[in-house]
């Protein structure tokens, strides 16, 4: 990732595009609230659980989500921290709506991931970090709630080790854990960090030192921690490896911070290890070629599409990486699958719901493009090249099911709403070739209470879903000659997703092996590459 890469300029050399990855309640959203005040983003940290509006946490913005305290939805957040310019993506941490983190990662240049001190590596922490893998995007870990009762710190990173299968290098040790902790050394710095437990607001004290063996730390440790302390350095020193930034770029290594993202300790040491060693924007791969981030023209993908995010206006708005140039406000770029130009008058930045105008961007940013329904997750938008950009799954549905409006006069209305989740990612929805309706495919069975909840919300329309007989879909690829064969005699198990692909539904296994036994010449698939 480093080598013989040109030099970029500087306003985008300063980018960190990142996506925050963790196992529900390791405190993501925390964490995703502190970087927001140092970033001085936000005046005051409103946590998920608190009372009346500071509960509203910023980076969750759809009804359930605040009701809930969960993240079901990435949402796009930029600010700028010391000399760097931060864009995170806070990812769903709930394992039902994976595919939208999936498509997340594709976006962003590294991962900072998010460990629980009680319950170490967790299994959603693990799939996400598959998917890290493929990408060989580096991961910065940040080991939260030390201030509870934590594991023991080489436990900790002897689990992240084995199971992940990366070296670890120790950027800060805890003193302490539970109620003893006190605060952490910062190895790579040399310096002592003590944390306030008063005002949670407040950043560390940080006392600058000489090594260990400084009299300084006698004054602010307890005898006993510190004895401790200089004992579990010396061993780590042996075991563990030194922090190396290139084994950490081509995705080798992962430093890790011990911190307390609800009390803001550590949060901000973990910030300056993103600027100072995260990547710098990325080229980004297309069908043809790799897009550098220091070409002068402008290109971008769509990896995301949120509907509704303002229910007023019946909105969507379309989130795009900037693969490279230097875009200004009013431009036109080419939408490559429709070959049509778009002025882009409006583009946002965002802050969690919060948006502003962005008069520029560069290669690395992220910005919003409200549209009303040209932009589709996958299209590429540049100045007249031709790119198909790779690499954005789409996930065959794990579960099944038909959905009916609670008013029959209403069956357009539906259609409507399903179209518009279908483009946004949310699920699959398929039209069967024989009867009328529709069938619902998503990944996990909450995935269902949320669409549920926000046809209702966005279109107030009451819908039911209710068991189909099928349990699974695969997208059918081959000769067109062959697919009509096959469509004709199966027009039972037959159906076509909201892009007009022609989908086989099964119930059993056996009915993909039949499909499979008897058309040689077709492929069955579990994924679809969304490129346009």
């Amino acid at each position: 990732m480093l080598n013989n890469r040109p030099t970029l300029p500087p306003e985008i050399a300063r980018r960190r595009t990142f996506a925050i990855i963790a196992h529900p309640d390791a405190g993501k959203t925390t964490l995703t609230e502190k970087f927001l005040l140092f970033g001085g983003a936000i005046q005051m940290a409103g946590q998920v659980r608190a009372k009346g509006e500071a509960r509203r946490t910023r980076s969750d913005f759809i009804k359930m989500e605040q009701e809930r305290g969960i993240s079901v939805s990435a949402s796009a957040m930029s600010f700028d921290f010391r000399e760097f310019r931060f864009n995170l993506v806070d990812t769903p941490g709930h394992s039902d709506f994976s595919e939208d983190t999936y498509r997340t990662l594709t976006a962003v240049d590294a991962a900072v991931m998010v460990i629980d001190g009680a319950k170490g590596v967790e299994s959603q922490t693990r799939k996400l970090f598959e998917v890290c893998r493929l990408r060989d995007l580096p991961i910065l870990t940040f080991c939260n709630k030390m201030d509870r009762e934590a594991r023991d710190t080489f436990e900790i990173i002897d689990e992240i080790q084995e199971n992940l299968a990366i070296d670890v290098s120790p950027a800060s040790w805890p003193i302490g854990s539970g109620r003893d902790f006190l605060g952490c050394y910062d190895i790579l710095n040399d310096r002592l960090e003590l944390m306030d437990r008063a005002d949670r607001n407040r950043v560390a004290e940080t006392i600058q030192i000489n090594g260990l063996d400084d009299p300084l730390l006698a004054q602010h440790v307890p005898a006993e921690a510190l004895a401790k302390l200089r004992e579990e350095l010396e061993m780590a020193k042996e075991l563990l490896p030194a922090f190396d930034r290139a084994a950490l770029l081509n995705g080798s290594m992962t430093p890790i911070w011990f911190g307390s993202a609800i009390n803001s300790f550590g949060v901000k040491e973990l910030m300056d290890g993103i600027g100072k060693f995260g990547p710098e924007p990325q080229p980004q791969p297309t069908a043809t070629r790799k897009v550098a981030p220091e070409e002068p023209a402008v290109t971008g993908v769509v990896f995301k599409v949120q509907a509704n995010m303002d229910p007023k206006h019946r909105d969507r708005v379309a989130f795009v990486r900037l693969a490279s140039g230097h875009f200004e406000r009013g431009m036109k770029l080419t939408h490559v699958r429709s070959k049509k130009q778009m002025a882009i008058a409006n583009p946002v930045m965002f802050l969690a719901a919060d948006r502003e105008l962005a008069e520029e961007a560069w290669a690395g940013d992220i910005i919003g493009i409200p549209n009303h329904g040209q932009l589709r997750i996958g299209d590429a938008l540049t100045e007249g090249e031709a790119l198909r950009f790779t690499g954005i799954p789409s996930f065959a549905p794990e579960l099944l099911q038909g959905v009916r409006a609670g008013d029959p006069m209403k069956a357009k209305h539906l259609e409507k709403a399903l179209m518009q989740f279908a483009e946004e990612g949310a699920a699959k929805v398929f039209k069967p070739m024989i009867g009328s309706g529709f069938i619902v495919g998503v990944v996990g069975a909450l995935q269902f209470d949320v669409l549920a909840s926000r046809i209702e919300a966005e279109y107030s329309l009451p819908v039911r879903f209710e068991g189909s007989q099928f349990s699974s879909a695969r997208w059918v690829q081959g000769p067109k000659a062959e697919v009509e064969r096959m469509t004709n005699i199966n027009k039972q198990h037959m159906a076509t997703d909201h892009d007009g692909d022609v989908v086989f539904l099964t119930r059993l296994q056996w009915d993909i092996d039949r499909v499979v036994r008897d058309y040689p010449e077709l492929r069955l698939t579990a994924t679809k590459e969304m490129m346009v």
